[in-house]
């Protein structure tokens, strides 16, 4: 306690007020009435009595500050007492110029204004509302649960001081944190005012909390020859002058926009818990105990939406957003449904009127370089991502620009570490890169993806360096040589039968079937790989790998895809076998999706090319394959004579597996014709081969196409037997769409035999295999016909 200022307030330089301030001192540290001014400040310093000495002072605070003629007074009498300013200073208080600020040593804080005129505020700072705000009714309502002085506080935590909003460049947070500061206000929840600063965090110069402290005093009132000159007392006197106008004003809202790190906000953070702050940063900011409300891209209603009010902002009358709304809603994908994309694309769209909504579309669509046109002269994405890209150490800027070449929508932890070249993935960085919201987590743990617009970013700055496009492109080999490898082994599991060699990497079908459906996005995306010269031979070589489990899952899209461009570059290489494979793969992915014709000439090339390269169990293998394609046309003879031709092939290679297949397709075109009993035999012939090669699965597909020759000729016991031996191997294989099969000619074998109930129920079954399998229009043809069976035909009396 300062000796000085009791003394002045002793002789009554406060007034009777400041005397009887003094007396009450005394008795709060038990010292007598008459007790000095030296011997009251050594009592004051007990740890016991803090509290007592602390209340005191506040209301010393009130009285000095209440009248400056008095505190102008008490200043002269400390002069007296402690003549020289040298002398009485002693790091307790700061002198600054026409004010007294003390800093007691036991936390008492006083800012005395000693000049008479008052300083102008600016305590209505926020930016104007944002234009065209739209979406954000979640995060809105998450705010102003955190800035409502009258939601109740968990028993721990009395108040949520800090509310964060955080997001990548460009997502909308200073819009989201100045709209929902303007409906705080609206509820008269801030009657002390509001303070807005900008921080320029990720600006090559950031503001400093030093320097956004001074300003936020200067808003307050506090002129700036009394504003101190230590850091330290610009903290304690900006939190003084904010609890004192929560005392006579009310709470106060500080928006601390564009932070990048904790330090920056930290002594921005008041001591009064009535008073609140809204951040906005690109990184997630924990480390302030703030309410954290992450911001991720705008819903494609919201992005559209947007669309449509920033240009009518412009222009009342301007429609061309719901006059095309096909075109607006693309438009808002190519902008990643991230609203600073959207208002340049809208601005776009504005200063030329004439212009369709299609043919921004177009060229952004077309465009090597989207971001490039994402630029409309006052606001740039690339130069939003810039800001956070150009704060990232070296090895995390490597990370983010190999991320946006990994193949597919995200990356698997396995994937990223092939990027980096590294035999475990960087946790760390990625975690780091994730709270700034330059990675996002993926659709489940160990998954990792990027905005659209960040992926074309990274991408970019990758194409615009030599050096780094090297770097890129080994990066893109390791990922596709990991594909292969783990690709070649899942496929060996799906092909592998009893006596054949143990496949590696995956115990059981089921976990090679995880990873496939797992990294199906990358894998299809590398495949594709094959169009450049340089990757080809590997992914051609993926594509191969995955056609089992393609067809498996009946992504047939995909398997025609990754065929053709494997087809194509097997040809530009004068790889005639792997270009038979390709045109094999292709015409069935064809037939499967009713392309009777691509199909027959798929096989036919296929055919043709293993007879040039003289493979004649591959040549057997596609005689059977464009027979499966020719009985698809309706040209059900040559089918026959195909298959046949298939069989023939087959025994003479003595590859009973190959003649099993072609038995089975061969039954099928022979029931097709009419010839069931040949049809019979031909898939018992069938049955029997799969069961010696212990080929359970197509064993299964034999026993249904055996039960259904067996029900054309009348034998419906016998074909429900086969048709139930089918269907417990199918669903143990997980084939549901063979199961669905399996199931709806069980229904319709018992409609026949009049069982309604046991019908019904293999109905409702099949729809369910069938939705698991993906063919919603059969799952949906299955559910109608067991409705049909709910209700009893009009001769059927109602039962009672």
């Amino acid at each position: 306690m300062n000796v000085a200022l009791l003394a002045a307030l002793a002789e009554g330089a406060g007034g009777e007020a400041g005397r009887r301030a003094v007396e009450d001192l005394a008795v709060a540290v038990a010292q007598g009435a008459g007790a000095s001014a030296e011997a009251l400040a050594a009592a004051v310093g007990h740890p016991s009595r803090r509290d007592a000495v602390r209340a005191w002072g506040d209301k010393v605070a009130e009285l000095l500050a209440a009248d400056p003629t008095v505190a102008r007074a008490v200043v002269a009498a400390m002069e007296r007492h402690t003549p020289g300013s040298g002398t009485w200073y002693r790091g307790d208080h700061t002198d600054f110029r026409g004010g007294l600020f003390l800093r007691e040593v036991i936390g008492l804080q006083i800012n005395v204004q000693v000049t008479g005129a008052a300083a102008p505020e600016a305590m209505a700072s926020l930016p104007p509302r944002p234009g065209g705000f739209t979406g954000r009714d979640d995060e809105t309502a998450a705010l102003l649960r955190a800035l409502d002085p009258a939601v109740p506080r968990s028993p721990d935590c009395t108040t949520v001081l800090v509310a964060a909003v955080s997001g990548l460049g460009g997502i909308g947070k200073t819009a989201l944190a100045v709209q929902s500061a303007y409906l705080a206000c609206e509820r008269d929840w801030f009657p002390g005012g509001t303070l807005f600063v900008d921080l320029h965090g990720y600006d090559e110069d950031p503001v400093t909390a030093d320097q956004a402290l001074q300003s936020l005093l200067r808003a307050l009132g506090v002129p700036p020859e009394h504003i101190p000159a230590m850091m330290d007392d610009r903290v304690a006197l900006y939190r003084s002058v904010l609890a004192e106008r929560a005392r006579k004003d009310g709470a106060v809202l500080v928006l601390a926009d564009n932070a990048s790190s904790p330090d920056q906000v930290r002594p921005l953070l008041p001591g009064d818990a009535r008073h609140r702050v809204l951040v906005t940063s690109r990184d997630r900011l924990p480390q302030l105990g703030a309410r954290l409300v992450p911001l991720d891209q705008l819903t494609p209603k919201a992005a559209y939406e947007l669309l449509d009010l920033a240009l009518r902002i412009a222009d009342p009358d301007d429609s061309r957003v719901t006059d095309d709304a096909t075109a607006a809603e693309r438009l808002a994908a190519l902008c990643g449904h991230l609203p600073l994309a959207l208002q340049i694309a809208a601005a776009l769209l504005a200063e030329d009127p004439e212009k369709p909504v299609t043919e921004l579309v177009d060229e952004l669509a077309v465009s090597h370089d989207r971001l490039a046109h994402l630029d409309d002269g006052d606001r740039s994405v690339r130069a939003a991502f810039d800001l956070s890209y150009r704060r990232l150490p070296p090895g995390r800027a490597r990370l983010l620009r190999l991320l946006a070449l990994a193949p597919g929508p995200e990356a698997s932890d396995e994937v990223v570490a092939a990027l980096i070249g590294a035999d475990a993935p960087p946790a760390r960085d990625l975690k780091a890169l994730a709270r700034a919201h330059l990675v996002e987590r993926g659709s489940g743990r160990g998954r990792w993806r990027l905005h659209d617009l960040v992926r074309a970013y990274g991408a970019g700055v990758v194409a615009g360096d030599v050096r780094l496009s090297g770097e890129g492109e080994a990066a893109r080999e390791r990922v596709l040589e990991y594909y292969f490898r783990w690709a070649v082994a899942a496929d060996d599991r799906l092909r592998w039968l009893p006596g054949m060699p143990e496949p590696e990497r995956f115990h059981d079908r089921g976990r090679a079937l995880a990873w496939l459906d797992g990294e199906r996005a990358g894998l299809v995306a590398a495949a594709q790989w094959a169009r450049e010269e340089r990757h080809a031979e590997v992914a051609v070589g993926l594509s191969a790998c995955l056609a089992q489990y393609l067809d498996w899952r009946r992504y047939f899209d995909d398997l025609i895809t990754i065929s053709r461009i494997a087809q194509q570059a097997t040809h530009r290489a004068g790889n005639r076998l792997g270009e038979a494979g390709a045109w094999s793969y292709l015409g069935s992915a064809l037939r499967e999706v009713g392309r009777a014709g691509e199909a027959i000439e798929a096989h036919t090339r296929a055919r043709d090319l293993y007879q040039a390269v003289e493979d004649r169990r591959l040549e057997a293998m596609a005689w059977n394959n464009l027979g499966g394609a020719l009985r698809g046309a309706g040209r059900t003879g040559e089918a026959i004579e195909a298959h046949t031709r298939a069989r023939d092939l087959h025994q003479a290679a003595e590859d009973r597996h190959g003649e099993a297949s072609a038995w089975n397709n061969l039954g099928l075109a022979l029931r097709e014709v009419g010839r069931v009993g040949e049809a019979i035999e031909a898939h018992t012939h069938s049955r029997a081969l799969y069961q010696a090669a212990e080929d359970r699965h197509r064993e299964a597909v034999a026993w249904i196409n055996l039960g259904n020759a067996l029900y054309e000729v009348g034998w419906t016991g016998e074909a429900i037997e086969a048709f139930g031996k089918a269907r417990e191997t199918l669903e143990d294989f997980e084939d549901w769409y063979n199961a669905g099969r399996v199931l709806v000619n069980l229904a319709l074998a018992h409609e026949d035999t009049r069982r309604p109930a046991e019908a019904r129920a293999h109905w409702l079954r099949a729809a369910d295999a069938f939705t698991r399998a993906d063919a919603p229009d059969r799952a949906t043809e299955a559910r109608a016909r067991a409705a049909e069976l709910n209700d009893p035909p009009p001769d059927t009396p109602t039962p009672t």
